[in-house]
């Protein structure tokens, strides 16, 4: 079961990684992943460029929303992809998606490959890219920044020999649990997606194992791309979990109140859910009672669908 500790701020533990003395700034090398993976990043790497951190953003020169900040510096390489290449595979991810629902997200992925592929590509264009790769090899980073998604980010950190820092929900293919090496007990822990809670019959337990072994078949076809040319840079054979095993810290972007009950390993923090912009406040409330009749009058009431938003995320003061 996971532990009863509290969630830290997620900026401090980031500052905290970052600074080699207490007054001293950090140096950080930031690979994103495209689409909304990056709204969630941007806001964290925004905060440490407000808090003194240098920060380095590399990108493909070919993106969705990448890069679209104007206080981060920004080191663009050349895609083998254009963007309308990327928008007509991840329209057929998409539609895959609706289609078959999430219980078939494996199935959508399969068919999708192609798309993925094309993006895992854009780190052999990295590397491809001396004078960005001898850049970062002086700049002398103290971690990296990165989302787990795309295994690129792992690659430069290994390559470079530097601690990785991963922002996260969920992994896909368990890449979490086997790079830490944390066990998941099958039995009481459901699958990412299967819909069963912690308390599943004989069935459902049996049908739990089952898409683990189906992900077991299905994600070393989904990564062999990304792992050939993770391979290819490093100059020696990795697999997905060589390269999720070197994380220094997991910033799991959700509360473990909300998860199923499973160990956890000390490197990983619980930082709340921070996908939500900051809300407007809330609307005055004014109550006066009419004979017997209480009435409750809410004055200005704005964009009260909004508040879907603010009452179902964590926000976390980040100390400002």
């Amino acid at each position: 079961m996971a532990p009863a500790c509290s969630a830290v701020p997620l900026s401090l533990c980031l500052c905290l990684l970052l600074a080699a003395g207490f007054a001293q700034a950090g140096r950080l090398l930031v690979m994103p992943m495209d689409g909304s993976h990056w709204f969630t990043m941007r806001l964290v790497v925004e905060k440490l460029v407000q808090r003194g951190h240098e920060v380095v953003v590399v990108i493909p020169d070919e993106s969705w929303q990448l890069g679209k900040s104007q206080d981060l510096k920004v080191k663009t390489y050349s895609a083998s992809f254009t963007l309308e290449e990327l928008d007509q595979e991840f329209k057929i991810f998409a539609d895959g998606v609706w289609e078959r629902r999430e219980a078939n997200l494996f199935h959508s992925w399969i068919i999708s490959k192609k798309g993925f592929d094309m993006w895992f590509s854009h780190c052999r264009s990295l590397f491809n890219n001396k004078t960005l790769v001898e850049y970062l090899k002086e700049s002398h980073f103290d971690a990296v920044f990165l989302d787990p998604f795309d295994l690129c980010g792992l690659t430069v950190a290994k390559y470079f020999s530097l601690p990785s820092v991963i922002l996260t929900r969920e992994s896909y293919c368990q890449s979490r649990e086997e790079g830490t090496q944390c066990p998941v007990a099958l039995s009481y822990v459901p699958r990412f997606l299967s819909g069963f809670s912690d308390a599943m019959t004989f069935k459902e337990r049996v049908q739990n194992h089952i898409a683990r072994l189906m992900e077991h078949l299905i994600c070393p076809y989904f990564l062999n791309e990304a792992l050939a040319i993770a391979s290819e840079i490093l100059q020696t054979p990795v697999t997905a979990s060589d390269l999720y095993s070197q994380t220094a810290i997991w910033l799991l972007r959700t509360d473990f109140v909300f998860d199923y009950p499973k160990p956890v390993m000390p490197n990983m923090v619980f930082v709340g859910g921070i996908n939500c912009h900051q809300g407007t406040p809330l609307p005055k409330v004014c109550s006066f009672s009419s004979g017997t009749l209480p009435i409750i009058w809410l004055s200005k009431l704005k964009k009260v669908s909004q508040l879907n938003c603010d009452l179902l995320c964590i926000h976390y003061d980040s100390g400002d």
